[in-house]
Order: structure tokens, then C-alpha cells, then sequence
């Protein structure tokens, strides 16, 4: 059991919160109950929101490019590894054990299993490059990559995402059969 703590990330002026809590989300995925993880994953991105539903909208579009789930390790080309719902890559790894002042071992377990860590990770991510942009697309293209023609590529993706969802509720696609 991890125990319950909160690190404050200050990232070009922004406060985030990267909740460090290993226990609630962690089993929900264990347990196969597909539904009971997305709506914990969802209960996560609403809980990271702070209020903004232009927020709440962003990190479920990029939850839905992504595709991870509670307990995702997925090996990219490139050697690195996408943790999580939120698929965040294994390069920010060092990073936020540093800021968070925890073992890459343990900030890596977290991002895989921790729902609301993983989820609390992608928004710092996202807003530290809407801070240091100033552009919305761009920081939705560097969420995903360093690389210019892919953050194009994704952002054209997330916006597709994001257009289909408009003047849907927010929240996890149902589907009629």
C-alpha cells in the first residue's frame, strides 16, 4: 500500500496536482470490470479538471487517442514505453520522480497502475506545453511528441476527437446497438 500524499508540480506557472495514491483505481483494473475502470479513469479526469470543462473535454480526447488502460505498458519503436490510460511515455519517468521526490520505480508503477496519478501526469504534461506555447494545438501535438509533423498529425486527430464530441455529453462514447 502506497499511502495518500499530494506533490504540487509547478510547471511555467501552472500548479498541478499529482495525486499519490496507489490503492483506490489500482484493483478496479485487476478485476477485469472494464466499465468500473473507465468510470473510475473518468472520475479522475473530472477530479483534474479544477473546474474547466474546456479541460475536462481536452484529457478525454486524448484519453480516447490514446487507449490505455489501468495496468497499460505498451513498447514504442523508439524503446520507450507508454504508461497507463493516459498512455504517458516513460520519458517524463525521471522527470516527475524528481519533481515529486519518489523513485523512478515507483512514479513508473504509478503511472501504469494509478489511475488518478496517470491522469494527474498527462495534465501536467499538457498544460506545462500550453504554458510554454501559448497554443492549444501545439500543446496538444507536444503531448504526444518532440516531433513536429507528428504533433500535427496528432493535434488534427484530437480535434476530430473533439469536433464529433461537441455537442455530445462529455465522458465515455455510448454506443447503440
Amino acid at each position: 500500500m502506497i499511502g495518500r500524499c499530494r506533490v504540487t508540480l509547478l510547471a511555467g506557472g501552472f500548479a498541478s496536482m499529482l495525486s499519490v495514491q496507489g490503492t483506490a483505481v489500482y484493483g478496479v483494473a485487476r478485476n477485469g470490470d472494464m466499465l468500473r475502470a473507465e468510470t473510475a479513469i473518468d472520475q479522475c479526469i473530472r477530479r483534474a479538471d479544477s473546474g474547466r470543462p474546456w479541460l475536462t473535454q481536452t484529457l478525454r480526447a486524448l484519453r480516447r487517442q490514446e487507449g490505455g488502460w489501468i495496468g497499460a505498458e505498451v513498447r514504442n519503436r523508439d524503446g520507450s514505453v507508454d504508461l497507463g490510460p493516459m498512455q504517458v511515455n516513460s520519458w517524463w519517468v525521471p522527470r516527475i520522480a524528481r519533481l515529486t521526490k519518489r523513485s523512478e520505480a515507483q512514479v513508473r508503477s504509478w503511472l501504469r497502475d494509478d489511475a488518478c496519478f496517470n491522469v494527474d501526469a498527462a495534465r501536467w504534461i499538457f498544460l506545462s506545453a500550453l504554458h510554454d506555447e501559448r497554443d492549444f494545438w501545439r500543446a496538444v501535438g507536444i503531448y504526444h511528441s518532440p516531433t513536429g509533423w507528428r504533433q500535427m498529425q496528432y493535434a488534427k486527430g484530437i480535434a476530430l476527437i473533439m469536433a464529433n464530441d461537441r455537442w455530445a455529453p462529455l465522458g465515455p462514447r455510448a454506443r447503440a446497438n
